[in-house]
């Protein structure tokens, strides 16, 4: 019998894509069932676009990259973007007419919640909830938008608020875990940054992940929470954005304007199924796409292409 390895095999646990190879190809196929993605950032990086994107696409049969469920949406800070969601959901039932419900929204549930003891109760409510199964479609997606807000201003530095909150940690996390694993969904919470001053050592001194340091916006920063939250979720994907001065021809004179353009990434921090990987991307009108190399060699070289975004 020949040996078959295992590296190459596929993989069982369910994956709800984003929509692009070239993201997917970073993420090893997309965002995973039964355990925690954490999406951290700092505003405006596109966390929450990655988000209502994959909430409309979890209703996409597996076949087609998705999960054949509804979504769960904690919203914690801020309005929810009903008019962004109501965009995407538009796309995605033009060209997945047949795979699609007519109204895409009628799936996905929103939820605002306001601080880390609200979401221990809500989070008993979902497992209620998602039991008795009156949704029409199961549910497959969770998402928390964001967790960092939920512990603003409940607790101060002392070292016996510190212990209160790492214990609010760990009993949200478990709590997610055991959703994860008993109805089989993905659960994706977005994180905030905080700014870094000192020694480039990680957090608390301690390097986690594939990188060194995180930067964004020409900051270095490290995710929000600090040390005790890392050890509650199973992978950590970072985006970062960066504004770059590109000079623009005009065609009416000649000279060149300069004119601000924001970069986009997306980097792999750790995962125990992935290996490091980085890709840039961009947010259209239809979703989040990521950048092919070539594109981004050539703008490099000052070629002009066209390039294609390819949705699943």
């Amino acid at each position: 019998m020949t040996p078959q390895n295992l590296l190459v095999l596929p993989l069982s646990t369910p994956k709800l894509s984003i929509g692009c190879p070239i993201l997917d190809g970073c993420l090893g196929g997309g965002i995973p069932c039964n355990c925690i993605t954490e999406l951290v950032g700092e505003s405006g990086s596109g966390k929450t676009q990655v988000c209502l994107q994959l909430t409309v696409r979890a209703q996409l049969p597996p076949s087609h990259g998705g999960l054949g469920g509804s979504s769960l949406y904690i919203h914690t800070e801020f309005s929810f973007p009903l008019r962004r969601l109501q965009q995407l959901a538009n796309h995605y039932q033009a060209s997945h007419a047949n795979l699609i419900g007519l109204n895409p929204l009628e799936d996905i549930y929103v939820h605002a919640v306001h601080d880390a003891q609200q979401m221990v109760h809500v989070l008993r409510d979902i497992e209620t909830f998602m039991g008795i199964g009156h949704t029409r479609l199961p549910v497959k997606l969770i998402v928390i938008d964001s967790i960092a807000a939920l512990f603003g201003s409940q607790y101060d530095r002392t070292p016996a608020d510190l212990k209160r909150r790492s214990e609010m940690f760990f009993k949200i996390s478990g709590k997610l875990k055991a959703l994860a694993n008993k109805f089989g969904v993905a659960v994706v919470l977005t994180n905030q940054v905080v700014d870094v001053i000192g020694p480039s050592d990680g957090i608390d001194g301690v390097r986690l992940g594939n990188l060194e340091c995180l930067h964004t916006s020409a900051r270095r920063v490290s995710p929000a929470l600090g040390l005790a939250w890392a050890h509650c979720v199973n992978s950590r994907v970072f985006l970062s954005r960066h504004e770059e001065s590109v000079g623009v021809n005009s065609p009416y004179a000649h000279s060149t304007s300069i004119s601000s353009q924001t970069q986009r990434r997306l980097n792999v921090v750790f995962a125990p199924h992935l290996a490091p990987a980085s890709s840039q991307f961009v947010i259209t009108k239809e979703g989040v796409v990521g950048v092919s190399t070539a594109k981004i060699w050539a703008e490099a070289q000052g070629i002009n292409i066209f390039i294609q975004y390819h949705f699943w």
